[in-house]
């Protein structure tokens, strides 16, 4: 956690090796746009298929992905460059896809840098040619995964509304025969933010993870097509008031989303366990942002730092944005 912060507070001042500065920035990719094999309740992006602008479904055309990859590693001249695919569901795309991006990454990386790869996915196309693929490249995995069956299942259905759990688990399963890294990302909503202990502890102790990510579904009625923050400060409802309450009729946020209480008592609840039972094994990241920023350190996670980082989203059509949302 300390090597962490050490490294976050030298990407905060510009650094110069003799006459050359070192930039270090980071690239989200989107190279399937907003194609996904599941139809989550809360995901904010499959509705971007609808939007102009080349926003929907996609596939990263071959002449765009390497442009990309080779601007991307010239333009970082720190001594590491991490690729981010995320979607959508980026391994609808196929192995073929992936494997042209690591024969790029060799022919364009510079001597000295090293080139890393993080694939996000809600793991139920994951196989054993996957695994293999993984392993052999040094993918780590972001598994997207909300709880226990019940609770992943109530907002996490495949296209066809069936649920996705089963799938998920079998494709972790194939993650941990081949040892591929991997740490889990988990939504906090109404349908398991009363179960912090059950949900940390799934992930602990079924699943395996050690980061974890937690993430609050907060969203307005109209998310779908509304930008976050697009709305006037004035028409902000009052903590506690019945328009800021999921599931009121007057509630200007979406029936899923996780009420100001629930979420601390998820966030009290799951910090009370990694502090007596994971401390020192365990990566929790909004408890390790907590502790660092304590410390008088550079906030970790983009959310609860004072400004926006280095960081970017490029779409499937090659067109890039300062975020993801």
């Amino acid at each position: 956690m300390d090597d962490a912060a050490v490294e976050l507070d030298r990407y905060s001042v510009p650094q110069r090796l003799g006459d050359r500065a070192i930039r270090r920035f980071h690239v989200m990719a989107k190279p399937a746009g907003s194609a996904c094999n599941l139809d989550c309740s809360y995901c904010f992006y499959l509705s971007k298929e609808r939007l102009d602008g080349g926003l929907g479904l996609g596939h990263m055309r071959d002449e765009i992905l390497e442009r990309f990859v080779r601007d991307y590693i010239t333009s970082v001249t720190g001594s590491e460059v991490v690729f981010s695919w995320q979607g959508g569901e980026p391994t609808l795309l196929g192995l073929g896809f992936f494997e042209r991006v690591v024969a790029l990454q060799r022919r364009y990386a510079k001597p000295g840098q090293r080139i890393e790869n993080d694939l996000q996915t809600n793991g139920t196309l994951l196989d054993e040619d996957w695994a293999q693929f993984l392993k052999r490249h040094r993918f780590l995995v972001g598994l997207s995964i909300d709880g226990p069956k019940d609770v992943h299942d109530a907002m996490r259905p495949t296209k066809r509304g069936q649920p996705s759990w089963d799938e998920v688990m079998r494709g972790l399963e194939h993650l941990k025969r081949h040892g591929v890294p991997f740490n889990t990302l988990t939504c906090v909503h109404r349908h398991n933010a009363s179960r912090p202990l059950d949900v940390y502890r799934f992930l602990r102790r079924e699943v395996g993870s050690t980061y974890l990510q937690f993430i609050p579904i907060v969203e307005p009625r109209n998310f779908e097509t509304s930008a976050p923050g697009s709305g006037s400060p004035a028409d902000m409802p009052m903590l506690g008031s019945p328009r800021s309450k999921p599931g009121h009729p007057l509630s200007v946020v979406t029936p899923w989303s996780v009420d100001a209480e629930e979420y601390g008592y998820f966030l009290c609840k799951v910090w009370d366990e990694w502090l007596s039972r994971d401390l020192g094994k365990v990566l929790v990241a909004f408890c390790e942002t907590l502790v660092v920023q304590r410390m008088g350190r550079p906030s970790q996670v983009c959310v609860h730092a004072e400004n926006c980082g280095k960081n970017v989203a490029i779409e499937h059509d090659g067109s890039v944005y300062a975020c993801d949302h």
